[in-house]
């Protein structure tokens, strides 16, 4: 569960993002604003174009070239929305201190969230381990499971990720492949649960709803007929760790 003071101590802090908008707005240079913000030259060039792409309009304007390394400037789009933070900064500043309950703000986050994966599983970081080009992450989910994915060390640190931190675990229903125990390999992202529903397709593959423990709801599509499939049911299914999406909220 993620506490107030964490909460408190993330909302006083500006996103990489939006700190890169407030450098370029002060400083007029790539250069001078990368390095106000903590960041490499080439990162915040990646960042201004990823920033341009998710807003479907361009908030900083540039130029290539020059003693500076190039300058820039916010847009009135991009003006707008620096505004816009700064406001939603201070609401969120003042739910903080109404909230009653730790988790109350963290709970709701995730609510909003919407995405195409049927799989969205929260868990606390428990472990992360260096593997060639990735790094291991490892989730504990309430029931007491674990989950690993593998992800870039850039994305890692994009998305502030420690041990102790929440995070949520996504992952399409295929993803899902049906294991026994004795199943090669079947130990990594290995879960186990109970069959809550089965929604069986002519011709292709049954939706299959399982309940975890902790009152978690995993969906698999399974290809193969299973006449041994029924409801309160035990399953074990499997994903692999490069099929896991994570992702982070407040």
């Amino acid at each position: 569960m993620i506490e107030l003071a964490s909460l408190t101590q993330h909302v006083s802090r500006r996103p990489q993002r939006i700190a890169l908008l407030e450098r370029i707005a002060e400083q007029g240079s790539i250069t001078r604003a990368a390095k106000a913000a903590g960041m490499s030259y080439k990162a915040a060039w990646d960042a201004i174009d990823e920033m341009n792409n998710l807003a479907g309009i361009a908030l900083v304007s540039r130029s290539v070239g020059g003693k500076g390394g190039g300058g820039a400037r916010l847009t009135d789009a991009g003006e707008r929305l620096l505004a816009l933070h700064r406001r939603l900064h201070e609401v969120q500043t003042q739910l903080l201190a109404l909230a009653e309950d730790d988790g109350d703000l963290a709970r709701l986050s995730r609510l909003l969230l919407r995405t195409s994966a049927r799989n969205q599983l929260v868990g606390e970081v428990v472990a992360i381990e260096p593997q060639r080009h990735h790094e291991r992450v490892t989730l504990q989910l309430p029931g007491g499971q674990r989950l690993q994915a593998l992800i870039t060390p850039d994305s890692r640190k994009r998305l502030e990720l420690r041990p102790g931190v929440s995070a949520i675990a996504l992952f399409k229903a295929g993803a899902l492949k049906r294991v026994t125990p004795d199943t090669p390999c079947a130990s990594e992202n290995r879960l186990h649960g109970v069959i809550a529903r089965i929604d069986r397709a002519e011709g292709g593959p049954s939706e299959v709803s399982i309940r975890l423990a902790g009152e978690q709801t995993l969906c698999a599509l399974l290809e193969a007929p299973a006449r041994d499939l029924r409801p309160d049911g035990e399953i074990i299914v499997q994903v692999a760790p490069e099929q896991i999406l994570l992702g982070t909220t407040l």
